[in-house]
């Protein structure tokens, strides 16, 4: 401990504001001994985690969020007082007063205030139920507000505003998005990629309103109250949360007289000082060459440069260091959505070329942009699949050459497409931009000891900012302990040290029947959209117990949840098993008086099945019943398992059939169903080699021949087709179910999350020819243990349908709103072709709804 006499030695150095900045500008002065650091926050708690706010509602706790504890500044030598609003700053004296009255006296001063969210100056915005989302007391405010209202909008349509739709969403709120601009996220993002992102919003169930401006707010007609558009439409809404920007908070720099911006922020120069050489600003109250930054990592490099050029930390030369501006790079996912911006993502560069690519039926977009030679990489746009990001913010931010076509960087069925390894990147590559770790940074690390992508980031702080560069963090730190003869772990996240495979033999072995089991055993934290729907897999993969049991409900992604595909309105798809295609004129007519009595659009499809389009989530418990009565059961069109398999008439009907293809599709469609997987899985079966059915290019495909079955193994349709790969031929029928009851199981073991078994199998360490000394051969011993588990899977089949159907409380979750029993009104439909299809936004119609209440009224009013 530190006895009076050495504090009073100390320089001492005072902290305005504990955000996540100046959280970090802590820890990295904590480093020198020679300072006493004390830390004014002027709200209730100490730093804690914004770019992860929306998780709050998600679950976690303030706790959780937390970036430090009492205890951790205690052991830091560092004070701290919280509610401390500083109010005052004295330069001459050189100390600050806070709202209490209480005076810090400081040989170095931190202003690390951050910003406030910008609310327009529109009439009627200081109501109650008028918000913002900022802070932790914010988010209770919002809940508190949420149960008391039906309709939600959020005016702002930027990184904060989709994150702060996705909260009243999940809120149980009807809810929508008003943007001033022509798009969503016209900082980040490109015109096509804006187009792209509302429809996914909007696919969502979110209403976005784009060149909307605010006139005024007025108390509603419907709802609490009622925003009134400059070209006169309206809006009724109950709740209103204001996202549209932040403003550096600035104002003690006003009040005494530091320079500040033309239009706000603390100037300060490359070390981040003031116009007062003894206070510093870092962080999106800091202006920087007349730029302020609103990203976390910025702010973060600042934190970095004040504490060392305090600390008198110079580089190898004597050279100072120095802030020099930062990327504004970013990768994330708002409301499920991915969403990724390199660089000049406009285009903006003089000269610049584009090459785009959309596929609007899988909802993706991809954007990059290039010097007019073609060779430097300037900017990209990624919507609905930003696996590409790291790769092309390497390329961007090393100035790596680009290869001689740079289109197939992003197009999806490229022949040759450029990889860029981890060993090809300098040293001095930048892979996490939120903490500036680079490449160099992480070998060090492993230098110095570090034996895992744990350690590596603890040591390094690498990935735990926005999380963005965890897959690149995780790559760079795997191949440089491969490099060195290092076991490498393939966790699936930070929540457990165990690969997909490890968790499967987990579950398997110790019995494990839930998440919370698992988590509490063998895991560590609350955890997350990676960990919870693999083990989501895992547990019905080697249970098969009901997946809306309250225990795995959480687990479960819309499709499972609602037992239904959701489609781009909110309304979902029904898909009744038709084992093979075959289907009695009786079922027929069945699904026909179904779609017609609910108005559903019907399709035949490549899978030889019919769906039924347009079910809105309450009328899909009574659509169901009448099917399950009917003798359908679920067709697991939602679920990562069997789909289909599809079937040609074969030797029955067909001159050209040799074997009878129907009767085997039908039978495997039966044991297989409900079998969960991966990913999902597609069969075919051909009664001939003409080949009707397309066997070959399905994850289990059979071709008939005089003398049986071929079978085939990781076909695959989509973006990037795969010819299934001859596994074994002339089968007779029991052996061919015999292997395909071992080939399924084994991927099932060992197939990694998401992945087809057409990626398996290319993955799997010695290919096909390993693939069958496993499963013809036995070299591993474990065929029967594979047959035994596929046994107990057909063995426990149900139809998820029928079991929720006479469940009570499992109905109760098919409602539109958590708090109302109306329809959703912005579901609407128009006729085509004498079906109904989702209407467009300039077919869609005002819809007016009463209350059964005000029905009522107006009855006893006559």
């Amino acid at each position: 401990m530190n006895t009076d006499k050495q504090l009073l030695s100390k320089a001492k150095i005072v902290v305005v504001g504990n955000g996540m900045v100046g959280h970090h500008f802590v820890e990295e002065m904590a480093k020198n001994s020679d300072y006493q650091i004390t830390v004014l926050s002027a709200e209730s708690r100490l730093a804690y985690d914004r770019v992860h706010l929306s998780e709050y509602f998600g679950g976690k706790t303030a706790e959780d969020l937390a970036m430090t504890t009492p205890e951790h500044y205690d052991e830091l030598g560092v004070t701290f007082k919280t509610n401390a609003k500083v109010t005052k700053i004295d330069k001459v004296a050189k100390c600050v007063t806070t709202e209490s009255g209480a005076t810090y006296h400081y040989d170095k001063l931190i202003l690390a205030t951050g910003s406030y969210p910008f609310v327009p100056p529109i009439p009627g915005k200081d109501q109650d139920h008028c918000l913002v989302y900022r802070t932790i007391d914010d988010l209770e405010d919002i809940a508190n507000s949420a149960k008391v209202s039906k309709v939600g909008v959020v005016i702002g349509g930027g990184l904060l505003g989709l994150e702060a739709a996705n909260a009243i969403k999940q809120l149980g709120l009807q809810t929508h998005v008003v943007e001033f601009a022509p798009q969503l996220m016209g900082v980040q993002i490109d015109g096509g990629g804006g187009r792209l992102l509302k429809s996914k919003i909007e696919e969502l169930g979110v209403q976005v309103h784009t060149s909307k401006a605010t006139n005024v707010i007025e108390k509603g007609d419907k709802c609490r109250y009622k925003l009134c558009f400059n070209d006169g439409s309206e809006l009724e809404t109950d709740l209103i949360l204001f996202s549209a920007g932040i403003r550096p908070y600035d104002n003690l720099a006003r009040e005494f007289d530091l320079a500040i911006g033309e239009r706000g922020g603390i100037v300060v120069n490359n070390q981040c000082q003031t116009s007062d050489v003894d206070i510093y600003a870092i962080g999106e109250c800091a202006l920087w060459n007349n730029f302020i930054f609103g990203l976390v990592a910025p702010g973060y490099a600042m934190a970095k440069v004040a504490a060392k050029h305090i600390g008198g930390v110079t580089g190898t030369n004597g050279e100072l260091a120095e802030f020099t501006g930062a990327d504004m790079s970013t990768k994330l996912k708002l409301m499920g959505v991915e969403v990724g911006s390199i660089g000049d993502a406009h285009g903006k560069t003089e000269g610049s070329l584009t090459y785009t690519y959309e596929n609007q039926p899988e909802g993706v977009y991809k954007k990059i942009v290039v010097s007019s030679d073609k060779k430097t990489l300037l900017g990209a746009v990624l919507i609905g699949d930003t696996s590409e990001y790291d790769t092309l913010l390497q390329y961007m931010l090393n100035a790596i050459e680009l290869p001689e076509a740079p289109e197939g960087l992003i197009l999806p069925m490229a022949a040759d497409k450029p990889t860029l390894g981890v060993d090809a990147l300098p040293d001095t590559a930048t892979i996490c931009s939120c903490h500036n770790v680079t490449k160099g940074d992480i070998i060090a690390a492993i230098d110095c000891g570090a034996v895992d992508v744990g350690q590596v980031k603890s040591d390094t702080k690498a990935g735990s900012g926005c999380g963005g560069c965890a897959a690149l963090v995780k790559s760079v730190a795997e191949n440089e302990f491969e490099k060195r003869g290092l076991v490498v772990k393939k966790d699936i996240c930070e929540h457990f040290a165990y690969s997909r495979r490890e968790l499967f033999d987990i579950v398997s072995v110790e019995k494990i029947k839930t998440f919370d089991e698992l988590l509490s055993s063998h895991g560590r934290g609350l955890g997350c959209e990676i960990c919870k729907p693999v083990a989501a897999s895992v547990l019905a993969s080697v249970w098969n117990d009901y997946i809306l049991k309250k225990p795995h409900l959480s687990l479960q992604d819309t499709n499972d949840t609602y037992l239904g595909n959701m489609q781009k309105d909110g309304t979902y798809s029904v898909v009744p098993r038709i084992a093979g295609g075959e289907i009695t004129p009786d079922k027929l007519i069945v699904l026909g008086q179904v779609a017609k009595k609910y108005n559903l659009y019907t399709k035949i499809t490549g899978g030889a099945r019919v769906d039924l389009f347009g079910a809105r989530v309450e009328q899909l418990p009574p659509i169901w019943k009448e099917l399950i009565d009917a003798g359908f059961e679920t067709g697991h069109a939602y679920g990562k398992s069997l789909r289909t398999v599809k079937s040609c008439v074969g030797s029955t009907w067909c001159r050209y059939g040799v074997q009878d293809s129907m009767s085997m599709a039908i039978d495997l469609e039966h044991r297989y169903k409900g079998l969960r997987a991966p990913h999902k899985i597609k069969f075919g079966v051909s009664g001939c080699t003409r080949e009707c059915a397309e066997a070959q290019g399905k994850d289990i495909g059979i071709i008939a021949t005089e003398n049986g079955w071929n079978l085939f193994v990781g076909g695959n349709g989509g973006m990037k087709p795969r010819h299934g790969d001859l596994f074994a031929t002339d089968l007779d029928d029991e052996t061919l179910v015999k292997y395909i009851d071992r080939i399924l199981m084994f991927y099932v073991q060992t197939g990694d999350r998401l992945q087809r078994t057409s990626v398996w199998l290319e993955n799997l360490a010695g290919g096909l020819a390993y693939l069958q000394d496993v499963i013809m051969k036995d070299s591993l011993g474990i065929t029967d243990a594979l047959e035994e588990q596929m046994a107990t899977i057909v063995g426990s089949y149900q139809c998820e349908w029928k079991t929720t159907l006479a469940d009570p409380e499992a109905l109760k979750r098919f409602q539109p709103f958590v708090n109302s029993d109306k329809g959703d009104s912005n579901i609407q439909f128009v006729t085509e072709r004498e079906q109904i299809r989702p209407a467009r936004d300039e077919e869609k119609i005002a819809v007016t709804i009463i209350d059964a209440t005000e029905k009522e009224a107006v009855a006893e009013d006559a």
